[in-house]
């Protein structure tokens, strides 16, 4: 009795792994691939210009004949240096006239000072004398300062445009004597639509090409982020600069501004796994050992891999490969699996060592 109840249970555990077997030899074989979400990178292109980091249009302080020119288009020239002078000899002698003037006033408040003889001089020739000195210093620095304004000064180092002056040219506040430029830097000032307001912010580095020449790579940094909208247009103006050290690129060039902007998140699956049906295209996924089958929207394609709007989460199973095997239901087994399942040991009856397609 003991040796048929031990036959028995043998039999039914053989009767138990058969089903099994045969479900598993009824099994599609196939490829399956989680799922990934990646954010879709749109491409964003807009045209700036550049301007030097600073600029200026040099005109006269005053009035006045030119007595010299003291640069040459395209110069570089320190802060301060005379680009031109005018006529001053009326100005200079107003300055000596004047220190004169303060000159005598000072040894007239000296003597004053000097006298110690009580009730000789009194507190107010005194205090006239004081007043008189200092009438005088303020007539000086004025004289002083109509004398520099005979001279056209560079207001910061950089370098100087043309100029359409010459020697003996008689000017005045409104004539133009040159243009200076602080290229060191250029600003290069684009706008982008609203849409895009957020998704770029100060310090981010982008690419820009110059126009002029095409196989240029220029790194620009953002400086400034606009901090309203355009109403009309529903853009705002965002600002980079560029580092132009070398002086290689020059202000008023126009520039190819380019990035990339992350946008929503879609599933990523292979190319492969897409199936055009009647209705459109389509994808099996795997869903308790059996396919099923997912119709998505593409959204976009690069490089073997496509983006896809669909039903599917992160780390969902869906078949890259034997797509042409499986219907909706059919039971299939991923062979990567098996492998994996082989490799440690585990006995597989439904796949062969090698887990060949077939």
């Amino acid at each position: 009795m003991p040796g048929v109840l031990l036959v028995t249970a043998c039999g039914g555990s053989n009767e138990a792994q058969q089903p099994a077997a045969r479900d598993a030899e009824r099994s599609v074989r196939i490829i399956a691939q989680p799922v990934r979400l990646t954010h879709e990178a749109s491409k964003v292109e807009a045209v700036g210009t550049a301007r030097a980091e600073r600029a200026a249009t040099i005109f006269p302080e005053t009035s006045g004949l030119v007595t010299s020119v003291n640069f040459v288009s395209g110069q570089y020239v320190k802060k301060g240096t005379v680009l031109a002078q005018l006529d001053n000899v009326q100005q200079r002698l107003a300055v000596a006239k004047a220190e004169i003037a303060l000159k005598d006033a000072q040894q007239l408040l000296e003597r004053y000072e000097r006298i110690d003889v009580p009730g000789a001089v009194s507190t107010s020739q005194i205090d006239a004398a004081k007043t008189a000195v200092e009438a005088a210093k303020v007539d000086l620095d004025v004289s002083k300062e109509l004398l520099d304004d005979r001279a056209v000064r560079a207001p910061f180092s950089g370098y100087v445009g043309f100029t359409d002056i010459d020697p003996g040219a008689r000017v005045t506040q409104s004539t133009e004597i040159t243009r200076i430029d602080d290229r060191d830097v250029l600003f290069v000032d684009f706008s982008l639509p609203e849409q895009l307001f957020g998704q770029i912010e100060a310090g981010s580095i982008l690419h820009v090409d110059p126009f002029a020449s095409v196989n240029a790579k220029v790194e620009a940094e953002v400086t400034v982020v606009g901090s309203r909208i355009n109403v009309e247009e529903r853009s705002f103006t965002v600002r980079a600069a560029i580092d132009n050290s070398d002086d290689v690129l020059r202000p008023g060039m126009s520039f190819r501004v380019s990035f990339d902007v992350a946008g929503d998140a879609y599933p990523e699956v292979p190319e492969a796994s897409i199936v055009w049906g009647g209705d459109g295209p389509y994808l099996w996924a795997v869903e308790d050992g059996k396919a099923k089958r997912m119709p998505v929207t593409i959204i976009t394609r690069k490089e073997g891999r496509v983006l896809v709007r669909a039903d599917l989460q992160e780390g969902d199973l869906i078949i890259a490969e034997g797509v042409q095997k499986v219907r909706d239901g059919t039971p299939v087994m991923n062979i990567v699996e098996s492998r994996k399942e082989i490799s440690r040991g585990v006995p597989s009856g439904a796949v062969s060592a090698q887990g060949a397609l077939e």
